[in-house]
């Protein structure tokens, strides 16, 4: 989870570091596989809902994401000659344990409260069904390339 960050006064370079990790290392690791992987093969990259809705102090972070998720589109028609497929998989909330280690325990409570009120779920979600989304994409999803699957409960089409 990256820092907040802002247009504010308080906004320095160090904060823009999520955004070079999020978008180099999708970029360089496909890179360096993609002599490996099996004509055929399809590679799913990680982004976030936050690359489709406006968060406050988010702006970074969800720069970031929203250059993997075209990153998908542009290495999946690169890949595409040879039959590999890139897709992108946003999460929403995903109940991950990360919000209690990263924040205090009444900010994480809070926060987690306001994310499954807006969820039509009434919920978040859990890794296991991430993962089968992304299974999906990788495995099943043969006639799919350069898409981008929402994990969130609906919360950014309900």
């Amino acid at each position: 989870m990256a820092e907040p960050t802002t247009t504010r006064p308080r906004y320095d370079g160090k904060r823009a570091e999520p955004f070079a990790i999020d978008v180099k290392g999708a970029f360089f690791t496909v890179q360096t596989l993609a002599p490996l992987l099996a004509d055929g093969a399809g590679v799913v990259l990680t982004t976030s809902v936050a690359n489709r809705v406006g968060i406050v102090d988010s702006s970074v972070y969800a720069a970031g994401k929203a250059a993997v998720r075209s990153l998908a589109r542009s290495l999946s028609r690169e890949l595409l000659p040879r039959g590999i497929r890139v897709n992108a998989i946003s999460p929403g909330p995903v109940d991950t344990g990360t919000l209690e280690r990263t924040m205090p325990k009444e900010a994480a409570d809070a926060f987690v409260a306001e994310r499954v009120a807006a969820n039509p779920m009434h919920r978040r979600g859990t890794p296991d069904e991430v993962a089968a989304a992304a299974l999906f994409l990788a495995v099943d999803a043969t006639y799919t390339a350069g898409v981008e699957l929402v994990v969130d409960g609906g919360v950014t089409q309900l």
